[in-house]
């Protein structure tokens, strides 16, 4: 241990100096604690490949101090190239924005905005006008507000419509969603009062009807975003319920979750039901996600009737909810581009839904191609399906080809660890002992950083 240096010593070091001269006394001087702790640590195990003289001490902890500065002052947060095939990846972040809205999220952080001032009038104004005429003109709904995640919308909108009173919805429909959040949670939350109705598979709108009573404000709807009950099971249709809740007097709100627009062209969504149909349908409230199918930023949508939205503004938890400006200026943008039929490939997720399969797989050939000779790699071109995930369209299946990858002498799960541990990160699949890579998911201009991250780590 008489090798240590004191600290004080070791900050006299010049790269150490220089270091607080640049990053401040305090963050190399806790940098160079937790480098001590450690050499500390490791002479009291094997040190054997330890420094065992004061200048090879002294040496050691510099080193290892400035690399400490370096993790201390690195992002945890960093880009990931998705191979996956998963469009709506929740774990790496979900829709890519497109460049239009990393533009607008560019102007709206470099400086001030008219977020709450009102150009017109000279006087403060609201947050919640920005967006909400894109949003009422591709839906049709009266009225919109923007929050910071579609269960922020579900639980200010309850809270507004129905605390204290009761909330009607089908067994079948009470999900838990990524990260273990459950809609029955954010009901409760909201002060509303849960009343559940039917079984798990057969919900029928005479049970809707036998639970309402005087103490009933909302039927709602929750579409189960990320799973499928098959078999014996009964659901009844929107209209069903929306007739029911006429007749009584009630509000009808549906959680879409995933918010597709039902634009023309994307025949893997055919079957996920849009926000314009269940406004049509007769829902008076509908709330959906912005990162999901609508392609935009993290972002809670609600809605429908001006009477019902409006409520829900002058809510006290809206403070607690509100949107950012730079999610303003991100959902105000990829909406404009949905707005424009002709721009709408120029939005990632509708670009990576319509990639036909011929062109992902010309792509693979190319980037395998260049790496032809890397000793040791072994490819083919297989068949293979992409999904939309995010909790979107369960059932979706998009035929994609992948390209899949062998190392010699290296197991799948080997090579997968140096793809996903290199920089960048590679996140892939293994399939049959094969690291298999999906290009429906990873923008063109990544195709030489992923050929360079593949060779990296076959041959190191």
């Amino acid at each position: 241990m008489r090798v240590i240096p004191s600290i004080e010593e070791l900050l006299q070091r010049p790269a150490l100096e220089r270091a607080a001269a640049a990053h401040g006394r305090a963050l190399v001087t806790a940098a160079a604690r937790r480098a001590t702790a450690l050499l500390r640590d490791g002479l009291r195990g094997d040190a054997g490949t330890l420094p065992d003289t004061t200048g090879a001490a002294l040496a050691w902890l510099e080193a290892r101090t400035i690399e400490e500065v370096a993790a201390r002052l690195a992002p945890s947060l960093v880009p990931a190239i998705n191979a996956t095939g998963v469009i709506l990846h929740t774990n790496l972040g979900r829709a890519p924005l497109a460049k239009d809205a990393l533009a607008a999220v560019a102007r709206a952080g470099a400086g001030y905005s008219n977020l709450e001032y009102d150009l017109a009038r000279g006087a403060r104004g609201h947050r919640h006008v920005h967006a909400e005429r894109l949003l009422t003109d591709l839906t049709g709904a009266e009225a919109a507000l923007v929050v910071n995640n579609n269960a922020a919308a579900a639980l200010v909108s309850l809270a507004a419509l129905a605390a204290g009173r009761e909330v009607v919805v089908s067994r079948g429909e009470l999900v838990e969603i990524g990260g273990g959040f459950r809609v029955p949670d954010v009901l409760a939350q909201s002060g509303a009062i849960l009343r559940e109705v039917g079984t798990t598979n057969r919900t029928r709108a005479g049970d809707y009807a036998a639970a309402i009573s005087d103490r009933t404000a909302v039927l709602l709807r929750v579409h189960p975003s990320n799973f499928r009950i098959e078999g014996f099971t009964e659901r009844p249709a929107l209209a069903e319920l929306v007739a029911l809740a006429r007749r009584f007097n009630l509000v009808v709100v549906e959680d879409l979750g995933s918010g597709w627009l039902a634009m023309d062209g994307l025949e893997a969504l055919r079957d996920e039901p849009s926000v314009k149909e269940s406004l049509a349908a007769g829902a008076d409230l509908v709330l959906f996600s912005g990162d999901k199918l609508l392609g935009g930023p993290q972002a809670g949508i609600a809605l429908g009737k001006r009477e019902l939205v409006d409520r829900i503004r002058r809510h006290p938890l809206m403070r607690a909810v509100r949107a950012d400006k730079m999610t303003y200026a991100a959902l105000e943008a990829t909406l404009a581009l949905w707005a424009q039929p002709s721009r709408r490939d120029q939005i990632p997720l509708w670009r990576m839904l319509t990639l036909p399969p011929d062109a992902i797989e010309a792509r693979g050939r190319a980037i395998a191609g260049a790496l032809d000779g890397t000793p040791g790699l072994r490819w083919r071109i297989i068949d293979g399906f992409s999904t939309t995930g995010g909790g979107s369209a369960p059932e979706s299946r998009v035929p994609t080809r992948l390209l899949a990858v062998r190392a010699s002498g290296m197991s799948a799960s080997d090579l997968e660890t140096r793809l996903r541990t290199g920089q960048p990160p590679v996140i892939a699949r293994i399939e049959h002992d094969e690291i298999v890579l999906d290009l429906r998911t990873v923008a063109d201009d990544l195709d030489g950083a992923l050929g360079a991250a593949l060779a990296r780590a076959v041959v190191t």
